[in-house]
């Protein structure tokens, strides 16, 4: 069992910047149309369409400018990205304020031996939910630290017992436009869908997320269940799970589908490896001005690296 880095409690994102996702907007203006509908992670596009910047890998960021620092306290205090609920994403918060999450199940299935349908009570009882302190990296070039409760995803496949021919994992989200306004529109291949392989879905570090802050997981967030998986691209995070399938072909995402010129499959965290728009090498952690160095699988390659030992990590992205 690979052990759990642990990060320092002077990283971790205060809850309040957190659930309003204001700070991470100062120096940022919003995308046109067209870029937004190409921006997977939650939060702000990473600057202007007058400002975009394209540095070779490894370039440092410049310091932001002041006079991108236009996005108010008050306008950003329910800025969210999930894009079921809307793409203006200060709309969501209220969009989402009465989504049902109880009753909720849960659908395992696939190649397994003992396919199982679960209510979320039922996950909460049977596994032991724990706190992982993780570094969350977005393609669009900020991150935060969140202290998330969840557990392991391996055990939860352990239960329903793979077969030999399983070799990947496929989620889906909730497929309900009355809830979900933001499904009727079709820019995207709705439900949602993600997907990993299976022995990146049975690492220690991947995780299916009930809460956050000793908190039940906001409509927002993506509650009653999401999974983190933090060495990638948090556009693998998928939220509102109602599927799981254990499968032997790799499975096409959402953001594959939609652009895969700028998404791959793998999506880790690499820094030499630019968007096809922007820089990856550096990031703005939420609640901080300057910019910091983007570490390789977000600073999880101790634990991950060896997934991918011999793959070429700039064709697989």
């Amino acid at each position: 069992m690979q052990e759990i880095p642990t990060i320092p409690s002077s990283e971790i994102t205060p809850e309040p910047i957190y659930l309003s996702r204001r700070k991470f907007m100062l120096g940022i203006g919003s995308l046109a149309l067209s870029s937004a509908l190409l921006a997977a992670c939650g939060g702000a596009a990473p600057a202007t369409p007058s400002a975009k910047v394209a540095t070779p890998a490894g370039t440092p960021e410049p310091t932001p400018d002041l006079r991108q620092e236009l996005t108010t306290f008050e306008n950003i205090t329910n800025y969210n990205n999930f894009y079921e609920f809307s793409t203006d994403k200060q709309a969501v918060a209220g969009l989402a304020g009465n989504f049902r999450t109880n009753p909720w199940t849960l659908q395992v299935g696939g190649l397994v031996n003992k396919p199982m349908t679960f209510g979320i009570e039922d996950l909460l009882r049977q596994f032991t939910q724990e706190e992982r302190i993780y570094r969350l990296r977005c393609v669009e070039a900020w991150s935060m630290v969140i202290p998330w409760q969840g557990f392991s995803l391996r055990k939860l496949l352990e239960a329903v017992e793979p077969t030999a021919a399983a070799q990947y994992v496929r989620f889906e989200t909730l497929l309900d436009p009355t809830q979900m306004p933001g499904q009727k529109a079709g820019w995207y291949t709705w439900p949602y869908a993600e997907g990993l392989r299976l022995d990146e879905a049975m690492h220690d570090l991947t995780i299916l997320a009930t809460g956050l802050y000793g908190k039940t997981l906001l409509p927002q967030n993506g509650a009653p269940l999401r999974v983190v998986v933090p060495w990638k691209y948090g556009f693998k995070s998928i939220k509102s799970i109602v599927k799981i399938d254990l499968v032997a072909e790799q499975p096409t995402s959402l953001w594959m589908a939609a652009g895969p010129n700028e998404y791959g499959f793998y999506a880790n965290v690499n820094p030499s490896v630019n968007h096809p728009r922007w820089s990856q090498a550096s990031e703005r952690r939420i609640g901080e001005l300057s910019r910091r160095k983007t570490l390789p699988f977000n600073g999880y390659a101790e634990q991950v690296a060896s997934l991918y030992a011999g793959m070429d990590l700039r064709r697989f992205y």
